[in-house]
């Protein structure tokens, strides 16, 4: 229940960019309801519990002076084993040198607690029982007051360590996001270049063969290029965008091949409206062009069509028989952005005479 009286605060968490040299984190602590609660309680149940303060012995202001000065022992032990508990956090880190973390607190709370309580302790008597000191009720208070202050000790170091480790898996969930965003925007770029040397070597065999063709591909190549640059930056994009985009790559294709390539899109309307990271489609039907034999006789069919969840994108497989060993670099970037961004993995499955890629769609909520 102690638990409802703390309110705890990073201050990196409160204060993200701003940057410290001091290896030791600073936390704050705003204990204050639990201060407010527990310093009269001790401060009554003590003299309560060893009998020190005799009610038929004290008139009325007599016995709520008495309580007064027993809740301002309360007080000092508290503020004083408090001061030093955070003072001693700055040097020993329970994680490193948990043995020394606790010699040290053993070591300062009794060093401070037993000679103040006993103190303050023969100044009650002295006050209030006119020099008739106790002894004995003096070192059973004594005990009870540090039993009270190690578990309260206990306490204040489990609300640090739960907060400590809440922090350490909060940074490292920050620095997986840091080092994953780092790894898509590697990715990303990536298609780039990859798209642009290969739409070049395009136009400059356009530019031999015919250049009105390759007049025309250069201004596709104009819209299909500012896709991607809008895009680039973007890690989930429209079903219906791809679609659009394909179809504008596609283009491309057809001022080259002609009749030599198709392409036959079946998707539901539905589907038009979920996500997927962008530039997915386009890769896979890149990667048809790159490793298969085609001409006008026998054209190269890319089909995307939907099943189950997924937009599968399929294509005859009559590979070149010049070629060289495929890297499979799109295939690998693909498949990265679609974990990093999806968590969701693409599926690859090449058969005797068809290449087959499903590519997991998300539907907004």
């Amino acid at each position: 229940m102690y638990w409802l009286f703390f309110y705890y605060t990073d201050s990196k968490r409160m204060n993200p960019e701003k940057n410290t040299t001091n290896t030791t984190e600073k936390f704050q602590l705003n204990d204050i309801g639990f201060r407010l609660v527990l310093i009269p309680f001790f401060g009554i149940a003590v003299p309560l519990l060893t009998h020190m303060i005799k009610s038929n012995e004290l008139g009325h202001w007599e016995l709520k002076l008495a309580y007064g000065y027993t809740i301002v022992i309360a007080l000092i032990i508290w503020q004083g084993n408090r001061y030093l508990l955070f003072s001693l956090r700055s040097y020993f880190n329970w994680f490193n040198k948990p043995i020394r973390k606790i010699i040290a607190l053993l070591f300062a709370v009794s060093f401070f607690t037993i000679p103040a309580s006993s103190i303050m302790l023969v100044g009650w008597y002295q006050v209030f029982q006119g020099g008739n000191v106790d002894w004995q009720v003096i070192r059973t208070a004594t005990l009870i007051i540090m039993i009270c202050v190690l578990f309260i000790t206990h306490v204040y170091e489990t609300v640090f360590l739960v907060k400590k480790s809440e922090s350490e898996m909060l940074k490292n969930e920050q620095l997986e996001r840091a080092k994953a965003e780092a790894e898509l925007q590697a990715l990303k770029n990536q298609v780039d270049p990859h798209f642009m040397f290969n739409s070049l070597n395009t136009l400059s065999y356009l530019i031999d063969e015919s250049p009105l063709k390759a007049k025309e591909f250069n201004e596709h190549l104009a819209d299909v290029y500012r896709y991607i640059l809008q895009n680039n930056t973007r890690d989930l994009v429209m079903v219906q965008e791809e679609v659009l985009f394909l179809q504008d790559y596609f283009s491309l294709q057809k001022i080259r091949y002609g009749d030599a390539v198709v392409l036959k899109i079946v998707l539901p309307p539905e589907i038009m409206e979920c996500i997927m990271p962008p530039i997915s489609l386009q890769i896979l039907a890149e990667n048809a062009f790159k490793h298969n034999e085609f001409n006008i006789h026998n054209p190269l069919e890319i089909t995307v069509y939907f099943e189950k969840g997924k937009i599968f994108v399929h294509n005859r497989l009559t590979k070149k028989t010049n070629s060289k060993t495929s890297s499979k670099l799109g295939l690998l970037n693909l498949h990265e952005r679609y974990k990093l961004t999806t968590s969701l993995n693409i599926e690859v499955v090449e058969g005797k005479d068809s290449f087959i890629v499903s590519l997991p769609v998300l539907k907004i909520d």
